[in-house]
């Protein structure tokens, strides 16, 4: 990149990371053009190392989250920078021109949704719409953001995106940031866990597997069993 580019854009050469042809991707500024970006919670994720805060970010690689009520973050991530991410492609949203052109399994529902043109304006139409909304950590929460982010995009031909499934899809294919990322998500969790045994023995280990039980359980019962307990 010569002078002249790395000015207009902003962006140095090194610490730059590019994914796909030419996208670049870089940490240092917080840009992650198309993608959700994940960070530990103080606490929380150190009792449930997989759960933390997660955000959609915009073409131009601006971070959007859900942070608070009637809320959204824009290019100011709560809870520190994103230690892991995962780029979305472009190919698998749904940007129909009409309802006749479709990609996704159900035109109808999508519609329902609301579609866009673009993942910029699925994104800002998600925004406006979680501006009037409560937060709530087991209703209404940043995942619930992202995954009515999804579901205007029609991700992966989908209209189901839900609390559960952005969890997943971030455990499943997300990408450490870098080494130290991986370090600081997970070396309180380690510590707290070192320090439960050492004081309460194995028994802490039976009251963390209730506890993560518990959790789990709410989110399913409340995204599959009970449908609209949990917001998306």
């Amino acid at each position: 990149m010569d002078q002249g580019t790395e000015e207009e854009t902003g962006l140095p050469d090194e610490g730059m990371l590019l994914v796909g042809a030419a996208t670049p991707i870089n940490p240092e500024s917080a840009r992650f053009p198309c993608c959700l970006v994940w960070t530990p919670l103080p606490v929380i994720s150190w009792l449930a190392p997989y759960i933390g805060h997660v955000g959609i970010c915009r073409e131009d690689g601006v971070i959007l989250d859900f942070a608070g009520a009637h809320f959204v973050n824009v290019d100011n991530f709560a809870f520190g920078a994103p230690a892991r991410y995962v780029q979305l492609d472009v190919k698998k949203c749904c940007f129909p021109s009409n309802i006749g052109s479709h990609a996704c399994r159900n035109h109808i529902s999508h519609a329902q949704f609301g579609i866009a043109a673009s993942c910029d304006i699925a994104i800002d139409s998600s925004m406006g719409g979680f501006q009037h909304k409560s937060y709530n950590l087991f209703t209404c929460n940043c995942h619930s953001f992202v995954a009515n982010c999804m579901n205007k995009l029609a991700y992966e031909g989908s209209v189901k995106w839900n609390i559960l499934k952005v969890v997943v899809f971030i455990l499943s294919k997300g990408q450490w940031v870098d080494a130290a990322a991986a370090i600081r998500s997970f070396a309180p969790s380690v510590v707290v866990m070192l320090i439960g045994v050492i004081m309460a023995g194995w028994s802490f280990f039976v009251g963390w597997a209730a506890f993560s039980f518990l959790l789990l359980a709410w989110f399913t019962v409340g995204t599959y069993m009970f449908r609209g307990l949990i917001d998306c």
